[in-house]
């Protein structure tokens, strides 16, 4: 933590600069500092040469007739292109053909992704030669039933993950709102799983457990939902990343689905969770490219400040999300039932008890998850190309980073603020006080 006076942070790929206003106080928090692989191509290599928990991958393709690879969509920064070629490598040793292979989108409940995105994500070459499609979750003819989970989750995914002699998985291991960190068997469970699958797991019931939680992986019960997929529909290889605030890898290992997620988590924990004394009144969360496309996944910034062991900020407090949402709230499916839930809500308290009762489809479970944050505290998106949008969602609109300010100090009912800024929100766990005992895990 670093006390300052003038701050940047991401906006789009760029940033934006600002001074806090006379008599407010501001920390900075960005995640630790930790060594940076200095090759990420040599550190997969021996990742795959030494999987945990496991044979080498490419013993366990020889007797495989069909593999699938599942890989994350553009809304995660995962370095699939480096991590699906190396995987690739390892299936043409062992005498896996080109025909044989599919590599298949994680998209769950978001849109799917258009040819740029999968050659962004791949590479041209392998877009190019490799049958890569999208996973469809509301198709019911690309689904299959594995039946009901231990905790009553219907079990639906990708019947050509599932039908597949060896299924792997790419991942990155993060901060995750429901799943405590991302990674691991998420990239199947929830990238590649059914309709029915993603409601249950983000209903009510589910996100207001309070072991669903931001870094905790233990008693979990989205965690458990993850685990228990990835074991029915036998995902038998992973290789994860961590990386730090700036998209820099920290560590890779491959191996064995639930051990590999495991050890990886504990290498996230010491670049992502920082200790910080108290709530405040105001926390900046920044975002960035591409999760400031739309406020589906910008306002992710806010709730993952919210939704930390302890929430960074106090009740009636305020968040301040740059981000220049040029898609509006989304232009997937999951992403205009968020926009509409909100738009036709009276008030916060309401709308919770409503979805309580009903319950509601993929999607709006933003809603349900961002009625929790504004119920307690104020959200202000700055710099938005579609404030009508952001005016809908039941948030305020800001031209400016000052006038963003100007409308906290309404807002708390005072000048002197104590301000947080997080850079990269959603890489950045603050833990109030004591870190050990405000973990959760």
């Amino acid at each position: 933590m670093i006390k300052r006076h003038s701050f940047r942070v991401p906006y789009g790929k760029k940033e934006i600069e600002f001074e806090l206003p006379s008599g407010m106080s501001g920390t900075l928090v960005t995640s630790r500092q930790v060594a940076v692989l200095p090759k990420l191509e040599s550190a997969i290599s021996s990742a795959l040469a030494h999987p945990l928990h496991s044979a080498p991958l490419r013993e366990l393709a020889r007797s495989a007739r069909s593999v699938c690879i599942v890989f994350t969509d553009i809304t995660r920064a995962c370095p699939d292109d480096a991590l699906v070629s190396a995987l690739l490598g390892e299936l043409h040793s062992a005498g896996v053909k080109r025909e044989n292979i599919a590599l298949l989108c994680g998209v769950g409940m978001h849109r799917p992704s258009t040819f740029e995105e999968k050659t962004a994500k791949l590479g041209k070459e392998i877009v190019k030669d490799y049958l890569v499609v999208d996973h469809e979750p509301m198709n019911a003819q690309a689904l299959v039933d594995l039946g009901v989970g231990k905790e009553g989750v219907p079990f639906t995914i990708n019947r050509r993950a599932y039908e597949s002699d060896l299924l792997v998985a790419t991942g990155i291991v993060e901060p995750h709102q429901y799943a405590g960190y991302s990674g691991g068997g998420k990239t199947l469970a929830i990238g590649a799983g059914g309709e029915p699958l993603i409601a249950y797991t983000h209903g009510p019931k589910m996100v207001d457990h309070p072991g669903t939680r931001l870094g905790k992986i233990e008693g979990n019960p989205f965690q458990n939902a993850v685990k228990e997929v990835a074991r029915r529909a036998r995902l038998r290889f992973i290789i994860n990343v961590v990386q730090d605030d700036e998209s820099r890898p920290v560590a890779v290992l491959a191996g064995d689905p639930e051990p590999t997620f495991r050890e990886l988590v504990s290498s996230a924990r010491q670049v992502y969770e920082v200790p910080i004394p108290r709530q405040v009144d105001v926390a900046v969360a920044g975002v960035g490219h591409p999760k400031d496309l739309n406020l589906y996944q910008a306002t992710r910034a806010v709730s993952y400040l919210f939704f930390a062991p302890t929430p960074a900020v106090r009740d009636g407090g305020v968040f301040i999300l740059p981000a220049p949402t040029p898609e509006g709230a989304g232009q997937g499916l999951g992403e205009q039932r968020f926009l509409q839930t909100m738009r036709d809500a009276s008030d916060m308290p309401t709308l919770l008890a409503e979805l309580r009762k009903t319950g509601y489809p993929p999607g709006a479970q933003r809603a349900f998850v961002m009625a929790k944050v504004l119920e307690k505290t104020h959200v202000i998106v700055v710099g938005s190309e579609t404030p009508e949008i952001v005016r809908q969602l039941k948030m305020i609109p800001a031209a400016t980073m000052d006038q963003a300010f100007a409308i906290a100090k309404e807002k708390v009912g005072q000048k002197d603020l104590d301000v947080l800024v997080v850079p990269h929100a959603l890489l950045t766990l603050p833990i109030v006080g004591d870190q050990k005992n405000g973990r959760q895990d």
